[in-house]
Formats: structure tokens, C-alpha cells, sequence
């Protein structure tokens, strides 16, 4: 019998893999050979598919972080009917769907670039565009909401855009850092607090009800 190979079953195997290590051990430390003893592979499986460590750590960002983030993020806010709630509703589904391991592990997009943005230039290129496409996708939910009159149209959506996407990465990280997804829950009332003083002004003079 012959053993069929399916390279983009292998590739995407280690990628997988050295996801698990990047999020658990930060880029710098993850080794190689821990990779290859999650999937199996030989080194020269891995060198195949990944000229390099470095070119291994781009793909991790490139195949899996950036479709994540699209996931979570970016397509779900490209058909919004309330913005402002949607948003809210995006971040409490975080904490429904993703295991507390996340969360006491970290955002793996925010980890890495705190550990690599300062010294590797690819690193922070490519974080940055994966950082940009989500706050685009969030300033244009609030500019479609400002057009649908939901959203107060004397906010600036960019700027408004990039303060939630802190925000939210900024509950990530004090979770991690205290243990504790309660913060990110108090984090997160917070946040459904500032997202409803976005709300416009009715004729009658009151913010409408968010539901939330």
C-alpha cells in the first residue's frame, strides 16, 4: 500500500500546532521541536512548507490569527443592523464561544504585538494591517448606523472605531493579567455603556432604548 500525502493537510497541521506554542510560549520561545512533536512531522516536512521559523511565525499570523479576527470580528460588523448593539452582542459572544484558556492565555493578536511590533518589522506590519481591517470594519458599522440615524453623526466613526478596539483589547489583556474572566465581563458593561452614549438624539430629546 502507499501512504497518499496531502500538503495542505501537513501545512495547515503545523500551523496549527505552532499556533498552540505562539499563544502558549510568545513567538520567542516557541521551539521548533515542540512543533514537530504535536504534529508528528519530521523537520523536513516543516522546512518544506516554511523556509524558516520566521516564515512559519508570518504564515501563523497570515492563515489563522487574520482569518480569526474575520471571523469574529469583521464580517459579522459587514451586516449590522445596530451597530452599537451588535458590537456589544460580538463582544459578550467572544466570551461565550472561546474557552477560558483564551482568556487567561491572552489575545493572541495583542501578544504578539506586544513581544514582536517593537523589534521585528514584519511582525509589525503585518499585525498592523490585521489591526487596521478591524478598525475599519467597526468605522464603518458606526458610519452605516450614522446613515441609518442610530449612530450620533457628530462622533468622528474612525476615531470612535479605534477607542472600541482599544477597549477591547485592553479588557484581553487585564483579564490575562488578573486571571479572572469576571473582568471581562465588567470590562464589557462598560464598554455597552460607552457604545450607548454614541446613540443619536431623537427628535423628542432621548437616546433610543438599546435593548441591552
Amino acid at each position: 500500500m502507499t501512504t497518499t500525502r496531502n500538503p495542505a493537510d501537513t501545512r495547515q497541521k503545523i500551523l496549527a500546532a505552532a499556533f498552540q506554542e505562539i499563544h502558549r510560549q510568545g513567538y520567542q520561545g516557541m521551539r521548533v521541536d515542540r512543533v514537530l512533536s504535536k504534529t508528528g512531522l519530521k523537520k523536513g516536512a516543516l522546512y518544506h512548507h516554511f523556509c524558516s521559523k520566521q516564515a512559519l511565525g508570518f504564515a501563523v499570523l497570515d492563515k489563522l490569527i487574520a482569518k480569526r479576527i474575520a471571523e469574529l470580528w469583521i464580517e459579522p460588523l459587514q451586516d449590522c443592523t445596530d451597530p452599537l448593539q451588535d458590537i456589544h452582542d460580538l463582544y459578550e459572544r467572544l466570551g461565550n464561544i472561546c474557552g477560558e484558556e483564551f482568556f487567561t492565555l491572552g489575545c493572541p493578536l495583542n501578544n504578539l504585538a506586544q513581544e514582536m511590533s517593537p523589534i521585528d518589522d514584519g511582525f509589525r506590519e503585518r499585525i498592523g494591517r490585521i489591526f487596521q481591517s478591524w478598525q475599519q470594519a467597526l468605522s464603518k458599522a458606526l458610519q452605516a448606523g450614522q446613515e441609518r440615524g442610530l449612530v450620533d453623526k457628530g462622533i468622528d466613526a474612525e476615531d470612535c472605531a479605534t477607542f472600541i478596539l482599544s477597549a477591547v483589547e485592553g479588557a484581553l489583556g487585564m483579564t490575562k493579567t488578573r486571571q479572572d474572566m469576571a473582568v471581562y465581563y465588567r470590562c464589557g458593561r462598560e464598554l455597552q455603556r460607552y457604545l450607548n452614549s454614541l446613540r443619536a438624539i431623537h427628535p423628542a430629546g432621548t437616546k433610543p432604548d438599546s435593548g441591552g
